[in-house]
């Protein structure tokens, strides 16, 4: 009897975010995709843009009001993680992101209830937004990523398998076979000794027009 050929081993994807940035928010779509197409699963970590950005020369007033309310939705997610496990960020990660980046939600109490809430998470989690009792633990996961890839990059970080990078930057979100073309591009590259950068200036907006969350 013809046995049945084995399934491929599982490879792990670690990504790290902020759920406001809307480059990341593409990126982690992304990666759910390749979860479709290719044997990869995704583990979620957080970073903070405010922690990045801390102590920094030259911002704007808006970066600077940008910077305090980025505050609230790391902490709840570190909340999130610290209560109900690592098991819990993905779908945490995936309401907020809806809300910030969809719908259009402001960064509040009430926005923070409701991704809650549609993550099957306690709203009193809410209350960490406005507590330093996380604080370390953003900082301890923010640090882990910037170890892997150094302190002059943002979110969204990954790391596969030993190789670690940021990005990909892209818009809108690649879907199906797109999606594995540059999953197995990005990996070819960024695996390469001693690659660095590959990079052109922007010419787009975040796209959020194929609104697919899961």
């Amino acid at each position: 009897m013809t046995q049945s050929p084995a399934e491929p081993d599982v490879t792990y994807a670690d990504m790290w975010f902020d759920p406001a940035c809307p480059w990341a928010w593409i990126t982690s779509r992304w990666l759910l995709e390749v979860e479709k197409v290719r044997p990869v699963r995704v583990r979620w970590h957080v970073m903070s843009l405010s922690v990045l950005n801390e102590g920094k020369e030259g911002l704007s007033e808006k970066q600077r009001r940008l910077n305090d309310t980025g505050w609230g939705a790391v902490r709840v997610c570190a909340a999130a993680e610290r209560q109900h496990g690592a098991e819990a960020l993905g779908p945490l990660y995936t309401a907020l992101g809806a809300g910030f980046h969809h719908e259009r939600k402001p960064r509040t109490l009430d926005t923070y209830r409701d991704a809650l809430k549609d993550a099957g998470l306690p709203v009193g989690l809410a209350a960490a937004a406005e507590s330093t009792e996380y604080d370390a633990a953003v900082r301890a996961s923010h640090a882990e990523a910037m170890k892997l890839v150094g302190e002059d990059v943002g979110t969204p970080v990954v790391s596969v398998e030993g190789v670690s990078f940021f990005g990909p930057v892209v818009t809108p979100t690649p879907r199906g076979e797109e999606a594995a073309r540059l999953w197995d591009g990005v990996r070819l590259v960024a695996g390469v000794e001693g690659f660095f950068e590959l990079k052109r200036t922007r010419t787009a907006e975040p796209s959020f027009d194929q609104p697919t969350f899961d």
